[in-house]
């Protein structure tokens, strides 16, 4: 009796035992799990973020190829027409040499516009290969940081990125955060792979009026945080202080209402705004 007692409480014992050890192993496969799970859905918000970016860049180029073709339209008719009349006029033996050479030069500026349309279409197809390279390359600069605090697009042919002041500046100043040198480097990093790129650094605020020390109100905050960022992309990261402007908007370029919390800590920012190198459309305009 007493030996098949020992025998059923070793059973129990070892039963117990590996029930504890595959407890454990369940825990640390839940963990991992769980890990893993994030990981990939910070990736799929990247995914989604990059998509939603490139679905507003097409629609910009479609509206663009629409102008166009409106153009091409118009210059076709302008063709037709000004060959049925000069085969008339000629038919009736009526021009006289001036009239025929004024119809001649209609024809040659028609042509012209073809080629100035032609040559719009190229740049604009060069600004907008570029503007996306330049956000897929901040993108993955800047990592995996969290999209309230750093947001980059393209808006109207223009690359925008708007960086929360929680991440760069201290609680009503002007003096950066430690993060701050983190970001700004990164950013800097791929702005100066851009050299010709000219880019203009924004300081914004929420409506809440402000005054301490030397700042006098929200424009000031403002203006102080813009020359800020700049000193710091000049002097620590070598950008072309030529290529860089600085401004400072107050509390009048809001992105959502100051009616909450979040709406305010939203319209806190720093924005830096790629200029466009509008170059090539003015030398096309010249030739005009």
């Amino acid at each position: 009796m007493k030996t098949k007692l020992l025998l059923v409480l070793s059973l129990s014992v070892a039963i117990i035992g590996t029930s504890c050890v595959s407890q454990k192993k369940y825990k640390a496969q839940v963990s991992s799990f769980e890990t893993l799970n994030a990981q990939y859905t910070k990736k799929q918000g990247d995914l989604n973020a990059c998509e939603n970016a490139k679905a507003n860049y097409l629609k910009q180029i479609e509206d663009l190829n629409r102008q166009l073709a409106d153009l091409n339209k118009e210059q076709t008719y302008l063709k037709t027409n000004n060959t049925v009349v000069l085969n008339q006029l000629e038919a009736l033996s009526v021009i006289t040499g001036t009239q025929a050479e004024s119809i001649k030069k209609s024809m040659e500026n028609i042509g012209m516009k073809d080629a100035y349309i032609q040559g719009l279409q190229t740049s604009l197809a060069q600004k907008d290969s570029l503007n996306m390279a330049l956000v897929m390359n901040l993108k993955g600069a800047i990592g995996n940081l969290d999209d309230k605090d750093i947001n980059i697009k393209v808006d109207k042919g223009v690359v925008f990125i708007d960086i929360s002041d929680k991440l760069l500046f201290k609680s009503g100043s002007y003096d950066v955060t430690d993060k701050a040198h983190e970001v700004l480097g990164k950013v800097a990093l791929v702005l100066k792979n851009q050299p010709n790129m000219e880019f203009m650094v924004e300081g914004h605020t929420d409506n809440v009026s402000f005054k301490k020390g030397d700042l006098l109100d929200n424009w000031d905050l403002s203006v102080k945080r813009s020359t800020t960022i700049v000193r710091l992309l000049q002097t620590k990261y070598g950008l072309d202080p030529s290529k860089i402007i600085a401004a400072g908007r107050s509390e009048y370029q809001p992105l959502t209402s100051n009616s909450s919390a979040d709406g305010k800590a939203s319209n806190r920012r720093t924005r830096i705004v790629i200029l466009p190198q509008l170059d090539q459309f003015f030398k096309l305009l010249e030739k005009k």
